[in-house]
């Protein structure tokens, strides 16, 4: 037992050097301390500067982008009308001024499905198909052709089994309403029977050059074209 007078013990030198090396340890191993009211300093690579011009948009949203400029003069009815056909290039200028919307290729693709879809619900007989394709008085035309089938028993079958070719042939806009008549070269295969089933005329492919002309009001909320006129060429 130490004397009274004597407070030194030399064994607390090393007590407290082992605790010094025991807080250092777990201060390497651990880290420092970061209070989570206090956000940690930002990492940077690079100098700081402005953000990126450029960001990736965020999923199902679309850059916001310039509109590409369509096509003017000689390119913009490329494949749409033929070639130095004036009525057809003036008049398609005319539609798309009237119509902003006004596409030509998507008019074009378009018309080559309504044509088929109407000849072959003509030659069916399906006049609810055909209502909302024609105007009055081209359906009125088509449901008297499909009468008398019916009242004399014949029926008719038609495939359209090519479409070669179709253009603009002309086109006008023209008090709100725009036309414009497609050139259709087509080869067909149609066959029309008798109430026996037996063969009137048809049965081989046969080549047809059509003008159908559509028509639309520029205004209307119904974006759909109908089929005012048909014309065979000889």
């Amino acid at each position: 037992m130490p004397a009274s007078g004597d407070l030194f013990d030399p064994s607390l030198i090393v007590f407290a050097a082992l605790a010094v090396f025991v807080i250092w340890k777990l201060r390497s191993v651990l880290g420092m301390r970061v209070d989570r009211d206090t956000p940690p300093p930002p990492t940077r690579f690079g100098p700081r500067g402005p953000a990126p011009a450029a960001v990736a948009a965020a999923p199902g949203v679309a850059p916001i982008a310039e509109a590409p400029s369509r096509p003017s003069g000689a390119e913009r009815w490329e494949g749409v009308a033929e070639k130095g056909v004036a009525s057809a290039w003036t008049g398609l200028d005319a539609v798309a001024a009237s119509d902003p919307n006004f596409d030509g290729k998507s008019f074009v693709g378009g018309a080559r499905r309504a044509y088929e879809l109407i000849v072959t619900a003509f030659a069916k007989g399906d006049r609810e198909t055909l209502k909302p394709l024609l105007a009055q008085d081209v359906f009125d035309g088509f449901s008297a052709e499909i009468a008398r089938r019916e009242q004399q028993g014949e029926s008719m079958e038609t495939a359209v089994v090519a479409v070669d070719s179709a253009t603009v042939d002309a086109a006008r806009a023209i008090a709100g309403r725009n036309e414009v008549t497609v050139r259709f070269v087509v080869r067909l295969m149609s066959v029309r029977r008798d109430q026996a089933g037996e063969t009137i005329d048809g049965g081989q492919t046969r080549k047809v050059v059509e003008r159908w002309t559509f028509a639309r009001d520029a205004k209307a909320s119904d974006p759909n074209w109908k089929l005012v006129a048909t014309q065979t060429e000889d």
